[in-house]
């Protein structure tokens, strides 16, 4: 007998839709589904590469933002209490200049997942630095730097729900990358 839910992380999603996905949990065909589409993790393993990675969308969409000081993996950031990703800005006075820094931590679970979920999470914490709420104008943002940023959310949902229930990940860091 597979695991009970812990998590409702399809809250929010048309009922059917999360009917769907459990029957594809219970009859053992998400994972494949899953694998088809995401057939591999992305390369991005460490802190600086994640900071190249993350940069080089800033770069690409919000070159007037200012800069980030850190981005890192975050092993700490719980995914049962809804993090994933994280964002902070600190301001401090500095002699007469204020000196703003900005961070973004992405939660470890990230390590080990298609480039897709990584640049979802990425563009969803970058899209914070000009707006804090998620709303219209946050998600259009999101929309501007990943087209496809409600699909991916929703498959990184789908995927964090087959966690939850089977426990594990398909995409493990020693699997080599064809």
């Amino acid at each position: 007998m597979r695991p009970r839910l812990q998590t409702n992380y399809l809250a929010g999603y048309p009922e059917a839709l999360v009917q769907e996905v459990r029957e594809l949990i219970e009859q053992g065909r998400l994972a494949e589904r899953l694998l088809r589409k995401y057939p591999a993790a992305h390369v991005v393993r460490t802190d600086r590469a994640l900071y190249g990675f993350v940069t080089q969308i800033k770069q690409d969409f919000l070159r007037n933002a200012a800069p980030l000081s850190k981005v890192a993996y975050d092993g700490s950031l719980q995914i049962m209490k809804q993090a994933l990703g994280m964002h902070t800005g600190i301001s401090r006075v500095q002699g007469m200049k204020l000196k703003a820094s900005r961070e973004i931590r992405v939660a470890a679970v990230f390590k080990d997942m298609p480039p897709e979920f990584l640049r979802m999470i990425a563009v969803h914490e970058l899209a914070h630095i000009r707006e804090q709420e998620h709303n219209k104008a946050f998600y259009q943002l999101c929309l501007h730097m990943e087209p496809e940023y409600h699909q991916l959310e929703f498959e990184l949902r789908v995927y964090l729900t087959y966690l939850d229930a089977n426990g594990t990940p398909l995409w493990p860091t020693h699997r080599s990358i064809l």
